[in-house]
């Protein structure tokens, strides 16, 4: 108890600790008079806050810090050997070679490592499916009707999950953005968040992201309901619910729009409802769990129905059959490497997925999905680089790297902000202490906003939970 309410104290005592922040949320400007009438969120409309849990995350205190004589995998399909990136008060300042530090300025020899964006994974549960995994902890769900569009995952996500800080120092993720779960056609909204230490889930929130809308075809729904002898049972049972929540948001938003544009009686408040005007208005990006090629189809062509969006399909086996639609409907596909088969809707997969999405055009990432794989997904592009080459594919290294922050980064509505080593983005960055394919590789040092949060060589720069403190094995980076 004494180290922990230590820790909270020194946390308090940062200059710019990621926690609860000096400036005015939104929430106090709108009080304040500040953003009235703002009806694109994040931000207050005439009738409602469109942000009511305002992020309250600020950077921790960095030192301007000079990376050099390293292999550079800039995020975006750049390669530089030898290279160098500087960076400080939380930014890149410049990336190339042969680049000078001024006083003041930390300066690292990367001989022989390499230098890359943070890792961002767009599907995890941390947070909602905390370790240790335990029933008290199962909030991912809430299975209790097929649309829960009112629920937000951020509600569920746990600061102390020890599986933050695995992933940050094991895989290198500086970013990860959390999903209900499967369970429901409309599963809820998701949280984008920086992996850094925080007291609270606002502390985490990556400030101005969007949110996203979880939300299922398939098996899941069909089943979880149909074997409650309810509707949907079946896939038809599926899209019609979907058409029919859809046109209802329609409507909602229809009388809300003339609200905020000619007063009078506000409308009755729906939260769900509120949730998928806000997909229509182009606000949240609905984040899909699909598998089937011929379902995903099906999808967009509802999604132009109704006027959104979306933004990605998530597990998405079978997204090499359709490279040519997604593309064309500028949606991405979040996949995984080799795994498949344990469901029949995932059956259908081949090992070079991300290889024919990524030069058929399409935007292809790679996901977890899983409180381990989260720790390795450098190693699972390596295997899905692997099969590709197999496959007579080329994909360099560097443009591989682009399954990892820079795709996951657009789908997500934040490539302006993180994703790659470009000046003036946040300086997420991880060197890891060999080529990151490598099993052998691990990070070495990883910086969120410009600020070292873990060093390989410091015992004393490792993220510890407050639920792993006084614990055998707190801290430990295995």
């Amino acid at each position: 108890m004494i180290r922990t309410l230590a820790m909270v104290a020194a946390c308090a005592a940062l200059v710019g600790c990621a926690g609860d922040g000096g400036r005015p949320s939104t929430a106090a400007k709108a009080a304040s008079g500040q953003g009235a009438g703002q009806g694109k969120g994040p931000g207050i409309g005439k009738g409602y806050s469109h942000d009511p849990f305002p992020s309250t995350y600020r950077a921790y205190a960095g030192t301007p810090t000079l990376v050099t004589n390293v292999t550079i995998f800039d995020g975006e399909g750049g390669r530089i050997e030898r290279g160098a990136v500087l960076f400080h008060d939380g930014k890149i300042v410049a990336i190339g070679q042969n680049l000078a530090a001024d006083a003041g300025v930390t300066v690292i020899d990367g001989q022989g490592k390499y230098l890359t964006p943070g890792v961002i994974d767009i599907h995890s549960h941390l947070g909602d499916y905390p370790s240790p995994g335990v029933d008290a902890h199962s909030d991912g769900n809430e299975a209790t009707g097929p649309v829960t569009a009112d629920v937000w995952a951020e509600h569920s996500v746990w600061p102390q999950d020890p599986g933050f800080g695995r992933a940050l120092t094991n895989g290198g993720v500086t970013t990860l953005q959390i999903l209900p779960g499967s369970a429901n056609l409309f599963g809820g909204r998701s949280v984008v968040l920086k992996n850094v230490y925080a007291r609270t889930m606002q502390g985490m929130k990556f400030p101005g992201a969007p949110y996203g809308l979880k939300m299922a075809c398939g098996e899941n729904p069909k089943r979880v309901y149909g074997s409650r002898g309810r509707q949907p049972s079946t896939r038809m049972g599926n899209v019609a619910v979907d058409r029919q929540t859809w046109a209802k948001a329609v409507e909602y938003k229809r009388r809300w729009d003339k609200y905020e544009k000619d007063g009078g009686e506000p409308p009755a408040r729906d939260i769900a409802m509120d949730t998928l005007r806000g997909v229509i208005e182009g606000e949240i990006r609905v984040q899909n769990h699909c598998y089937r090629a011929d379902e995903m189809a099906i999808v967009m062509d509802m999604a132009k129905e109704f006027g959104y969006h979306v933004s990605a399909f998530h597990h998405a086996v079978e997204a090499y059959k359709i490279s040519d639609l997604l593309k064309a409907n500028n949606t991405c596909a979040a996949v995984w490497a080799d795994w498949y088969g344990f469901k029949m809707e995932s059956y259908d997969a081949v090992p070079e997925n991300l290889a024919i999405l990524e030069k058929e055009g399409a935007c292809a990432m790679i996901h977890s999905d899983d409180a381990n794989g989260i720790q390795r997904l450098n190693q699972e592009v390596a295997k899905a680089r692997a099969s590709a080459l197999r496959g007579g594919f080329q994909i360099s290294e560097e443009e591989a790297w682009k399954w990892l922050s820079y795709n996951p980064a657009l789908a997500l509505g934040i490539a302006d902000k993180t994703g790659s080593l470009k000046p003036g983005k946040m300086a997420d960055v991880v060197l890891w202490n060999g080529n990151p394919y490598s099993v052998y590789t691990r990070p070495e040092m990883v910086w969120v906003d410009g600020a070292l949060l873990y060093d390989a060589k410091d015992p004393k720069r490792r993220p510890v939970s407050d639920f792993e403190l006084g614990q055998p094995g707190e801290g430990d980076v295995k």
